[in-house]
C-alpha cells in the first residue's frame, strides 16, 4: 500500500520543455513504471510536439481529457509557476506536486485563497519541494530513486535532503519506504505534516512514521497535537535548526524563528509531550525508529 500515488498514477508534466522538466521527467520515466505513469506534457507554445515520446498540450485541460492524468508536476520558473498550480487545479486533478523554488509568498497567497474560495477538491504538495515517492512504484519529483527501497515506513518531511537522509537510513536497516512526501519548506505551502500523517494513519501498509520539521511556523506542533490525540502508529521526529538564532531567516523561506513556540527547542518539548519520540542528531533517526517497532 502506499498514500497519494502508485503505479497507476498518471502524470502530467508542466515545464517539459525546459531544461529541469526535461531531465527530470526523463529520470521519473527511467524509474519503475515511469513509462507507463508519465502519459503527457504541457506548453502552449510546443503543443503537438512529443518529448522522449510524451505528447505535448497547449493545456492541463487538454492533457487530462486526452490521456486521463489526474497528477501533476510543476517545474515551471517561479514567475509562471502560480499560474501553473491554478491551471491543474483548476482541471480538477487530484494531486498538483509544484517542485519549483522562489515562488513569491504574494502569488502563492492569491493561490491559497482562490482554491479555498472556490473550495476545489484538488490537493497541493510545495512549493518548493523535492516531490514524493512510492518506491518500486513511481517517483514524481527530484529525489534519487536508487537509494528508496518498497517497506512499511512512512516518511515526511519539510526538508528534501533531510528526507533523502531518513530514506537511507531506513533503506540500510532493510525496512524501506512505503511513501516519502517532502511538502517543502515554503511558509505558504499545500499539504502540511498534519494532512500526510492522517494518510499514513489510515494507510494499511505503513507500520511507523519519520516526521522532519524545521524552525519557524506552527505546522510540526498542530501535527504533534492531532497524533497525540488519533495517530494508531508511532512516530519518530527530528527539528532542523537547534542552532538556529531567533529573528534570522534560514536557507528555507518559511524557516524564521519569531521567538517562543516555532524554535526548534520549543518545537522538539510538545512533539516528546505528545507520545512523539524525537533525538537532536540526524544520524540517529534509523536507531531511533528500530526502538520503537
Amino acid at each position: 500500500m502506499s498514500i497519494l500515488i502508485d503505479k497507476n498514477t498518471r502524470v502530467i508534466t508542466q515545464g517539459i520543455t525546459g531544461k529541469t522538466g526535461q531531465f527530470h521527467t526523463r529520470m521519473c520515466r527511467e524509474y519503475a513504471n515511469g513509462k507507463e505513469c508519465f502519459v503527457a506534457g504541457v506548453n502552449p507554445k510546443r503543443a503537438g510536439e512529443t518529448f522522449d515520446g510524451v505528447p505535448i498540450y497547449a493545456s492541463v485541460k487538454e492533457a487530462k481529457s486526452e490521456t486521463g492524468a489526474n497528477v501533476s508536476v510543476i517545474y515551471v520558473p517561479p514567475a509562471g509557476a502560480a499560474d501553473a498550480i491554478w491551471e491543474a487545479v483548476d482541471a480538477d486533478l487530484d494531486l498538483v506536486v509544484c517542485i519549483t523554488e522562489g515562488i513569491p509568498v504574494r502569488d502563492m497567497m492569491v493561490v491559497r485563497d482562490r482554491m479555498r474560495k472556490q473550495n476545489k477538491r484538488t490537493l497541493l504538495l510545495g512549493p518548493n519541494c523535492p516531490g514524493l515517492i512510492t518506491p518500486d512504484q513511481i517517483k514524481i519529483g527530484i529525489m534519487p530513486g536508487h537509494i528508496h527501497r518498497a517497506g512499511r515506513i512512512g516518511i515526511v518531511s519539510r526538508s528534501g535532503t533531510l528526507t533523502y537522509e531518513a530514506v537511507g537510513q531506513v533503506t540500510d536497516l532493510g525496512l524501506g519506504q512505503s511513501t516519502a512526501v517532502g511538502i517543502g519548506g515554503d511558509p505558504i505551502n499545500g499539504l502540511k505534516h498534519i494532512d500526510v500523517l492522517q494518510m499514513f494513519n489510515d494507510d494499511p501498509g505503513t507500520d511507523a512514521v519519520i516526521m522532519i520539521g524545521e524552525i519557524g511556523g506552527p505546522d510540526e506542533v498542530n501535527a504533534a497535537r492531532w497524533a497525540k490525540d488519533n495517530m494508531k502508529k508511532p512516530i519518530i521526529g527530528f527539528i532542523a535548526g537547534v542552532t538556529a538564532p531567533a529573528g534570522k531567516r534560514m536557507g528555507h523561506a518559511g524557516a524564521l524563528i519569531s521567538g517562543g513556540a516555532d524554535t526548534a527547542d520549543a518545537k522538539l518539548e510538545v512533539m516528546e509531550a505528545c507520545g512523539i519520540k524525537t533525538t537532536r542528531n540526524p544520524s540517529e533517526m534509523g536507531k531511533l525508529l528500530k526502538s520503537v517497532l
